[in-house]
């Protein structure tokens, strides 16, 4: 009987052992919450066993203990890891913000690492040749234009491309999940910084964005989300008990995460964020700025959860380089109380105030902040909390009708209900557009509620086409006249919706640029087309764009563009064939190697020295 007690006394030690170590508590005292990576591991291995494993990842996935998903994956006896794919800063993080990324082979595991900063921000099919299905496992910060989230998306599209399953490593927003604050981006600005139509701070987890994603924009992705554990909207990053990883550069603590969908506001403007400095995001002025009167300007506004204080500094890079600059250093009292739109705008607002012959704003600023009538507000010194109310109305629809379809975690909004899966229908391709008299072969593909790939029977899908401008026949979409239209197809209680412009391709400008190691060309258009072809000849590069029309500041009739300074590259010859634009590239050479990167509503041609 003893001997019994004693087994039973250890098992109950081993069993409080392993509880303990299940909800650890993190070292700031809280419990600490399981990421997606640790969740995959322990509970969910099924999802990736027996597959190809490609995973889409930078320094920030870790696990808990620091552990890098890279190597958790790779050193798995069960999980047959084939490649990773770097976001903007590459796998490692060591590229700065807006830098161009290459591929190459990671010397730690032998595996391609394929960039999605770089020639392409979509991954290619030949990319997921040893790809079944695809693991996303990036810390996220919460703004709109943190370019992260649009990795995630443009995975998704190469994912429903390409049938591929797409598996969301779930992580905490850092700046919580209850705020939402900012217009909801409009058409009009959309952007990679912005691709798709969200409010500056969204308040949702990269698994939540996926899911709505993949439902708003029926996309159809083969699509699953591995939720964390522990995790609640209310808490910020120092709640959750992980330790904090850099997420970029420029993000390298959580206090920066917890400002920049605020301070960034001030980015395409004659301001600075503070970059170049130590504190990112948290010093932010202009060398034109009183730092006193703009501390007490800005403690007189009585904004809550941050303070002021009058600061001096001289970036290292940067706008202002090596110039000392006047402004302050915003300090987070209580991060939940912060309303990070309102701190932005305020300090767009005060610093203009102290000095507005020095305060300007770029054409960029629209793409930033998503709304085109946000920078004349700005330059009529509108009061922020007028230019906040502008668009209360449109977003607190988004919030209710969109957003809050879609929540994974409690505690939830009044009147929303945890998200609960259900089928999808999508349309490819997804970008469409045509020019009059193209037609375009049309795939529809979806998944039931129990994500089981529905059998689709083509004769029954109903397909209509708003403003008579087209038709659907047998699945072909006939494109007659130009302009925007909406294609809907149903099938049964299913039902896909794709935008579609009609119009021919315009190119409207070429340019180039030498760079250090090639010469960039670029041909600006009206719209983003990737239905061009490059064709190799001797001494030339030759483009071709179906349907192609010279527009803009172009000689209609044709012309030459001459390239001054290029080791590779003497002039471009252009002109008009048929339904053909056909530009040649003179080489100075019998050939030379090229890249493609991919531009919103351009071609460019990356000719290398």
């Amino acid at each position: 009987m003893k001997k019994f007690v004693t087994v039973i006394v250890m098992l109950m030690l081993v069993m409080t052992s392993s509880m303990t170590t299940a909800s650890t508590d993190g070292k700031n005292g809280n419990k600490r919450v399981a990421p997606g990576i640790e969740v995959l591991l322990e509970d969910q291995l099924d999802l990736v066993r027996n597959k190809r494993v490609g995973l889409i990842t930078n320094p920030t996935g870790v696990a808990s203990d620091l552990k890098s998903s890279i190597d958790l994956l790779y050193d798995h006896p069960e999980v047959n890891l084939t490649a990773l794919f770097g976001p903007e800063h590459g796998i490692r993080g060591n590229r700065e913000a807006g830098e161009y990324v290459e591929s190459y082979i990671d010397e730690k595991t032998g595996l391609p690492v394929y960039s999605l900063y770089g020639p392409t921000w979509k991954p290619k099919e030949e990319m997921l040749e040893d790809v079944d299905v695809l693991l996303f496992d990036i810390q996220d910060i919460g703004s709109n234009v943190y370019t992260y989230i649009y990795t995630l998306g443009f995975a998704m599209e190469a994912a429903a491309e390409h049938d591929k399953e797409l598996i969301v490593l779930d992580r905490p927003n850092p700046i919580g999940g209850t705020k939402v604050e900012g217009p909801v981006r409009s058409e009009d600005a959309v952007s990679f910084m912005g691709r798709f139509l969200l409010p500056v701070r969204h308040g949702m987890t990269v698994g939540e964005l996926a899911t709505m994603w993949n439902h708003e924009y029926s996309m159809a992705v083969d699509l699953k989300v591995v939720k964390m554990k522990g995790w609640k909207r209310t808490m910020h990053f120092e709640d959750t008990g992980l330790p904090w990883v850099m997420t970029s550069p420029n993000i390298p603590t959580k206090e920066t995460a917890y400002l920049y969908a605020g301070t960034e506001l001030l980015d395409d403007t004659t301001l600075t964020t503070g970059l170049g400095t130590t504190r990112p995001f948290e010093l932010v002025g202009a060398p034109w700025i009183n730092g006193e009167a703009l501390a007490d300007d800005m403690n007189n506004r009585d904004l809550a959860g941050v303070t002021f204080r009058p600061a001096y500094f001289t970036p290292m890079f940067g706008n202002y380089e090596g110039e000392l600059v006047g402004g302050v250093q915003v300090h987070i009292d209580e991060p939940t109380h912060i309303d990070l739109v309102e701190l932005g705008l305020n300090l767009v607002d005060a610093m203009r105030d102290q000095n507005p012959d020095e305060f300007e704003m770029t054409s960029s600023y629209v793409s930033l902040i998503g709304d085109s009538n946000v920078p004349e507000m700005i330059r009529n010194d509108e009061p922020v909390d007028d230019i906040i109310a502008s668009w209360e109305e449109e977003l607190d629809t988004w919030i209710d009708e969109v957003r809050n379809q879609y929540l994974l975690y409690n505690p939830y909004p009044s009147g929303a209900q945890p998200y609960r899966e259900k089928g999808v229908l999508g349309i490819l391709p997804l970008d469409l557009t045509a020019a009059p008299g193209q037609n375009i072969d049309l795939t529809l593909k979806g998944f039931d509620k129990h994500g089981e790939k529905l059998d689709i029977d083509l004769p029954s899908i109903e397909w209509s086409v708003t403003h008579n401008i087209g038709y659907v026949e047998n699945g072909t979409f006939y494109a007659e006249d130009e302009g925007q239209t909406e294609i809907t197809a149903e099938y049964g209680e299913y039902k896909a919706k794709r935008a579609a412009e009609i119009s021919a391709t315009r190119v409207e400008n070429i340019r180039y640029g030498v760079h250090s190691n090639y010469t960039r060309t670029v041909f600006d258009l009206n719209k983003t087309v990737d239905n061009y072809v490059i064709i190799e000849e001797e001494g030339a590069l030759r483009l071709e764009v179906p349907y192609g029309e010279i527009n803009g500041e172009l000689n209609e009739e044709g012309g030459t563009v001459t390239i001054d300074d290029s080791p590779v590259l003497s002039s471009i010859d252009y002109t008009v064939k048929g339904d053909l634009f056909v530009a040649t590239l003179n080489l100075k050479e019998n050939n030379a190697a090229y890249e493609t990167p991919e531009f919103s509503s351009r071609i460019v041609v990356d000719v290398k020295h």
